[in-house]
């Protein structure tokens, strides 16, 4: 460990072993209060106890230790905000070996910041008032002292005092639930105390939690409020217990949950037996909140999540929303494994929790329950080149990266974290077998139950499984950042293969280029027969290999695209991969399909290869019926069109071609959905339509403008199917003036539905009226909700029209939004929103300067995406304008 992390990490002088916390809630005058009183155990003499604390007003602090047997007060107390941390001296030395308990009274604001323990409204109009918890990465401090990192783990009994109208929520089930009686307590205690303030205290509830099994604080949860709930139950396939399952929202969006409850039923004994590790506890629940920082939170017992991401209207047919919901469910039900039963030793470790959820709970889980949804190919453009666009910049980071302190620690929550370490890890799955995989991730969580762990476990468990040299695979694509370009020359007798690290700017410079990764190839060749091999075991683990093959039959690395890492051919092999992709006996999977267009305009935006190389490969691919293809080469051509995006004579050639892709799939499947429709075909439906409407075509255009100009006069959405609705909205907008305007607008503060609200927010942001643009940013500052600004500001990033308005508004009002956002999950992502859609060195330059002389501490690492980022862009506008100009004029005739 760094000396900076030793300086940020609490001395292990004295731990704790349990937290018995009173929590007193009073939502009316948004505070709360509380004692908290933590068994310690003292591992070296001491007299100082040191522990972490944050905007949290003590009162008094007192220990006893049982062998001194004695009652001692602080003689001392000193805050340090730097490292939220408090330092309580006390007058007698604490022997070694001994155990004691701390006692801290404590106070506290519910404020609006969704950390801590704060406060949320909900119901129709908005008139329900309740609390919750977010305490990830580093909030319990907010709510309670205590030990708030999650090697430190500790049985927690809660005890909540709040009126008697609302719910109480926490980990465990209530063992007990009574009003208050001052006869129950005795007469000096701290709720007799406390509730003697109170005007009525027969009005007061207590409710009693049972006891946690060990648990890191960053996972402790409670709640308060009117909630209602559904419920279900499963049985447990290893013992048989049946557990309740419960998920609770306010009146107005409970009857949304049932989607997200049946999800849960049926993936909890799935992980079960995939494991062969029973849930410990009596129950989960899902908390589905107005207001919260991330999509949701893992809480053991206790999942806490927004409306957007777990409800789901029963009367929709929004594929998409459908497989979002079922995702974040199952991502979270994941964690009660990954990070709840066994948690990361520290944050450096956070992909044991992340990446494990994203590979298992988003593909390997639900690919048992919807085969339909085709979840490995899927997982490409959710996850896998999520993570190898920021992975290919110089200001990436490793999966297991250095965090010492909070401000390090909230900016790791990102796409390699989570997306690229899914990705090796799914690669790993590959090369070992899948089966064997998960063996040895059940030997792991079997082994490190109740405890915390560091890579080399994970790697000790599927070395045991497997009996394969696991670290020596694996280590480098976990502890190096980046990952290789595979560099493919064919000679006589076979291909040469050399690895480099791949850079979105172009080849990289020897000091960039250290690093030797272990690689799957995963190759695949065609038989004599005629039959296809894929030979998953061998390796390239040196920078150069010549591998014996007959080039004159088919052959392709990576197959299944298992493998992180891109895979350049010369120009002539690429347009065989690409007439063997399109032909209608293909050897190639579906992920090879997809891989091959991803790989080829990764290459081209590099300086590898030419952007007509790319784009003919697209061309030739343009009769394909396969939805995830169409969505790969529209996440591309929309990349083209993004970077080029004051280019009119670019941007305009471009969309005619656009529009020669997507129309004719749009016209012929309609905007109605048919009866016993495929889902791949809802889904390839609504990609034509979407993509067909951002090149401008004019059918698709008036189509949208007559649906929603029916809505806006007559109250009726019927017109606009559930899958649409986001393109309607942001169209109706785009195309209409004022009116529609305000009209989503509306939408945005009053939805039937979290979809709809959601969609009617990044409308608003699509106004070609820089009027409209101005009163958007203005609503996003003065009455968005927090958890919501970014929906608002992605729609003026998004918006041609507004992105430069966008970033000069933010420029304006930077001082404001960082006061405001700082040391939040929500600012991660304001520098990319309001910045990542620009494309100039002068931009780059401008930005550069701008924040110079400003504490980038809390955001360093999102500005030096946000700028490679630019500086990527503009390198490939330079490069490739010329040519980009000339395919595009040859082929939009």
């Amino acid at each position: 460990m760094s000396t900076l992390a030793q300086d940020h990490r609490l001395p292990t002088n004295v731990t704790p072993n349990h937290y018995d916390l009173h929590i007193f809630t009073d939502s009316e005058n948004s505070t709360f209060g509380g004692i908290v009183q933590i068994d310690l155990r003292v591992h070296k003499d001491t007299s100082k106890i040191v522990l972490n604390t944050l905007d949290l007003q003590l009162k008094e602090i007192t220990i006893h230790s049982r062998e001194l047997n004695e009652v001692l007060k602080a003689s001392d107390r000193v805050f340090d905000r730097i490292t939220q941390r408090g330092t309580f001296t006390f007058p007698k030395i604490l022997p070694a070996g001994s155990h004691a308990r701390l006692v801290i009274s404590f106070e506290g604001g519910l404020t609006g910041n969704l950390s801590g323990y704060y406060i949320s409204t909900g119901g129709k109009d908005g008139e329900i008032v309740y609390s919750l918890t977010q305490f990830q990465p580093t909030s319990a401090r907010k709510a309670f002292p205590c030990w708030d990192e999650p090697a430190l783990k500790a049985t927690f009994a809660i005890t909540m005092i709040s009126l008697a109208g609302g719910v109480n929520l926490s980990n465990m089930p209530a063992r007990s639930e009574h009003s208050y009686s001052p006869d129950l307590f005795e007469k000096d205690s701290w709720i007799t105390t406390k509730l003697a303030s109170v005007p009525d205290p027969s009005n007061w509830k207590i409710t009693r939690f049972e006891t946690t099994p060990p648990i890191s604080t960053y996972l402790v949860a409670y709640a308060n409020g009117a909630f209602e709930y559904l419920e279900s139950t499963y049985k447990s396939p290893l013992s048989g217990v049946i557990r309740p399952l419960r998920i609770y929202a306010t009146e107005d969006n409970i009857s949304q949950g049932q989607y997200a409850l049946d999800i849960m039923q049926k993936i909890m004994p799935l992980y079960e037996e995939i494991f062969d590790l029973e849930y410990p506890l009596p129950k989960l629940d899902i908390l589905v909140s107005a207001d919260f920082d991330l999509g949701g939170m893992e809480n053991w017992g206790l999942i806490v999540g927004r409306t957007q991401c777990f409800l789901h209207d029963p009367e929709s047919d929004d594929l998409h929303n459908n497989q979002y919901v079922a995702s974040m469910v199952s991502h979270e039900v994941g964690h009660m494994w990954f990070g709840d039963i066994t948690t990361m030793e520290w944050w450096d470790n956070l992909y044991l929790n992340e990446g494990f959820a994203t590979l298992v709970g988003e593909k390997i889980i639900l690919d048992r329950l919807f085969p339909e949804w085709q979840l490995d190919a899927f997982f490409l453009g959710a996850n896998f080149y999520q993570a190898r666009s920021l992975d290919a910049r110089l200001s990436s980071h490793p999966i297991e990266v250095e965090c010492p302190d909070a401000n390090k620690i909230i900016q790791i929550f990102d796409s390699l974290s989570y997306s690229k370490a899914a990705s090796v890890l799914r690669m790993l799955a590959n090369y070992v077998g899948e089966d064997k995989f998960l063996e040895g991730v059940s030997l792991y969580l079997k082994k490190h139950k109740y405890k915390n762990t560091v890579t080399q476990d994970l790697w000790e468990g599927i070395q045991t499984a497997t009996n394969q040299d696991i670290p020596g695979v694996m280590d480098n694509w976990v502890k190096k950042m980046g990952y290789p370009v595979i560099t493919v020359t064919e000679k006589e007798g076979g291909i040469h293969l050399r690895q480099d690290r791949f850079l979105e700017t172009g080849p990289a410079e020897l000091k960039d280029n250290e690093t030797i990764w272990t690689i799957p190839l995963n190759l695949l060749t065609e038989e004599v027969d005629g039959a296809v091999r894929i030979d998953s075991e061998i390796l390239l683990a040196e920078r150069e290999k010549f591998v014996p093959l007959d080039i004159g039959k088919v052959f392709k690395l990576n197959a299944a695209v298992t493998g992180f890492y891109v895979v350049q051919y010369s120009a002539e092999r690429l347009v065989k991969l690409g007439q063997q992709a399109a032909s209608s006996d293909s050897p190639f999977s579906l992920q090879d399909r997809i891989g091959l267009v991803r790989d080829a305009f990764a290459l081209c935006t590099a300086g590898y290869s030419s952007v007509s190389s790319a784009l003919g490969l697209v061309d030739a691919l343009r009769s394909t019926h396969e939805y995830l293809v169409w969505d790969a080469i529209a996440n591309s051509l929309s990349f083209v069109a993004w970077t080029w995006w004051e280019y009119d004579d670019v941007v305009g050639p471009l969309n005619v071609f656009r529009r020669s892709l997507f129309a004719p799939i749009a016209k012929r499947l309609g905007f109605e959905k048919a009866p016993y429709e495929s889902s791949e075909q809802q889904q390839l439906r609504t990609k034509a339509i979407e993509q067909a409407a951002n090149a401008g075509d004019p059918w698709v255009i008036e189509e949208f403008k007559s649906r929603f100009a029916h809505f806006v006069q007559t109250g009726d959405d019927s017109k606009i199917p559930s899958s649409l609705t986001s393109i309607a909205y942001r169209i109706g907008v785009q195309e209409g003036g004022a009116a529609e305007w305000e009209f989503v607008k509306g939408l945005a503060v009053s939805h039937k539905t979290p979809a709809q609200g959601l969609a009617a927010m990044i409308a608003m942001g699509y106004s070609r009226d820089l009027t409209h643009a101005a009163a958007t940013f203005r609503y996003v500052l003065e009455e968005a909700r927090e958890q919501d600004v970014l929906y608002y500001l992605r729609g003026l990033q998004r918006n041609v029209v507004t992105r430069r308005f966008l970033a000069e508004t933010v420029f304006e009002h930077f001082d404001e939004v960082e006061k405001r956002y700082a040391g939040t999950f929500v600012f991660n992502n304001w520098l990319d929103v309001a910045f990542g859609g620009l494309s100039s060195d002068e931009d780059y330059q401008r930005i550069s300067a701008f924040f110079q002389d400003k504490d980038t501490a809390t955001y360093e690492l999102a500005l030096r995406q946000t700028l490679d980022t630019i500086h990527s862009r503009a390198q490939w506008i330079k490069r490739s304008t010329e040519e980009l100009t000339h395919w595009l004029k040859e082929h939009s005739a």
